[in-house]
Formats: structure tokens, sequence, C-alpha cells
């Protein structure tokens, strides 16, 4: 069994989504309902969401929200059929829980997908 030296404060997912449906990627209402959604569906509340849509060559939509001990980011750019997301949770969250939730509504053709813990041990693995 794989024991941590000092337990981590936070679960981090960060992901590179390919390939994804522009008119999703541009629609802001759909990407903030989105986050807001899955947060609630994995037992987190919801602090504050925010939302910008950026025009231009390379426009896109960024939705961030600040959840209770957590937060949730998604950064689009159509031109490019491309998302960024980035989920920091504490506690007892599942923050792949979170990305499956978005994973499967965006659709992508694919991704790059990490993780890390966030603490004192500064994202090192787990000692044995």
């Amino acid at each position: 069994m794989t024991v941590l030296s000092t337990p981590p404060i936070g679960k981090h997912v960060y992901a590179n989504l390919y390939d994804v449906d522009p008119e999703v990627l541009a629609d802001e209402r759909r990407l903030a309902e989105l986050v807001a959604e899955a947060a609630r569906e994995v037992g987190l509340d919801v602090v504050e969401i925010k939302s910008w849509s950026f025009g231009g060559r390379k426009g896109g939509v960024s939705v961030i929200a600040v959840l209770t001990g957590a937060h949730m980011v998604i950064h689009t750019w159509v031109e490019y059929r491309y998302a960024t997301l980035d989920i920091l949770v504490t506690g007892d969250a599942d923050p792949t829980k979170l990305f499956e939730k978005v994973v499967s509504a965006l659709k992508p053709r694919s991704y790059r997908f990490g993780f890390t813990y966030r603490g004192p041990q500064g994202g090192e693995p787990p000692t044995q």
C-alpha cells in the first residue's frame, strides 16, 4: 500500500483537449453550465463562476469557477479546436470525476491528461 509522507492538501488534474467541435468551444453559456453541473454532481459547492467570450482570430471562452476548497477552469481556442482544463480539489472530492464529465460533454477526439498532488510534499510521488 502506498502512503503519503504528508497528506496532500489537494489533487490536481490538468488536460489538453484536442479536436473539439468549434460551436461547443464558442458557447460561453453552455461551458459555464457544464462547470456548475459537474461541480454539483460531485458534491462541491459553487462559490462563483465567471466567464468571458473572446472574439477575433484566436477567439474562445474562459470559464473560471471558484468552488468550496477547489477551482475549475476551462479555456478554449475556437480556431484551433482546442481547450485546456484545470481542476484542483481538496478533501475527499475526486477531480477525475469532474474531468470525465467535461470530456463526456466536449467530446474531444483526443486528450492529454495529467495528475499531481498539491501540498507540502510538492507533488512528489508518495513514499512507501
